[in-house]
């Protein structure tokens, strides 16, 4: 029994059937990740292989590839290591890292949580940071992404705090926990999951074996900023409220704190390098660290920690 045909196509019909451009497919062609069409006459004819092919280069490009990585992933394909595992991986790190679902909210109800008064230039500003996304031909609904975070920001403008405050204050927190993000990733990387992608495109084993690593150390970054941002909390909260009673505050355990006066130029130069909202975080951090490697030196001068030193690679 003779199988079913194989479908065939003009270079027009595979443009149609895929939904690239003639031009695209030619430039996919040009840098090679498009195997040549077979050559009848005069013309090109494409087979069932090329869509399938165009179908996967659009689906990389929608998880962020570009076109030279993906040129990586084909040829590993084509020589047989398989995509399956680094498409799961990718599948793992593009998934969702919250348990939290979306929701949707009317404008009606948008204006009535947040004082009953409608604030264009607020939503304007909502829709800009993502809090709330525009959904397409529904000018009087939009999507919450988060319906946690609009809830915080409502709780927020009901105790008092104007909507352009809040937003100022959100974009400056996403800026400080992108950098947390940031670090925690360079973080990992470096110590588990440079051994899963040392070379690229990664073996269907170790890109399977780094999908479940990434499972298991998802909720590792918000556990530890959830930690961390309650003893702070309490740490600053307490100080704070001290320096609001003064004297009728009992005295706060913990570091002592001092006001030093530092030169115009220097704070000038911090401002530049962090910004000025890090500033005083950054002069105190450096600080630390200088009187942490000056107590190295002491005790690594006075034969202290020698042993140990030696032993370290």
């Amino acid at each position: 029994m003779s199988g079913q045909p194989t479908a065939e196509y003009r270079i027009e019909d595979l443009a149609h059937q895929s939904g690239a451009t003639v031009r695209t497919i030619r430039a996919y062609q040009d840098r090679g990740l498009l195997p040549k069409p077979e050559r009848r006459g005069r013309s090109n004819v494409y087979g069932d292989t090329h869509l399938a092919r165009l179908h996967q280069i659009a689906a990389l490009l929608d998880r962020g590839y570009t076109l030279a990585s993906i040129k990586e992933l084909l040829e590993a394909w084509d020589a047989g290591k398989g995509l399956g595992g680094v498409l799961g991986l990718v599948a793992e790190v593009n998934g969702p890292w919250t348990d939290e679902k979306a929701d949707r909210i009317s404008r009606a109800e948008l204006d009535e949580r947040f004082g009953g008064k409608p604030d264009d230039e607020a939503v304007e500003d909502a829709v800009e940071l993502g809090v709330l996304e525009r959904i397409p031909g529904r000018d009087d609904e939009f999507l919450v992404p988060s319906p946690q975070e609009l809830a915080v920001a409502a709780e927020l403008h009901a105790a008092g705090v104007p909507l352009l405050a809040i937003s100022g204050h959100l974009r400056e927190l996403r800026g400080q926990v992108e950098h947390i993000a940031t670090r925690f990733l360079e973080f990992t990387t470096e110590h588990v999951f440079a051994r899963y992608l040392g070379h690229r495109p990664p073996t269907d084993a170790e890109a399977a074996e780094a999908a479940e690593m990434v499972r298991r150390l998802r909720p590792l970054a918000q556990q530890t900023v959830d930690a961390e941002l309650a003893r702070a909390m309490q740490t600053f909260a307490t100080r704070h409220l001290q320096q609001h009673l003064g004297a009728a505050a009992p005295p706060m355990p913990g570091p002592e704190s001092e006001i030093v006066s530092l030169p115009e130029e220097t704070m000038r130069a911090v401002r530049g390098l962090v910004g000025s909202a890090n500033a005083a975080a950054f002069i105190a951090a450096a600080a630390e660290r200088e009187v942490q490697s000056r107590t190295l030196d002491s005790l690594a001068s006075n034969g202290l920690i020698s042993g140990e030193l030696d032993q370290m690679p």
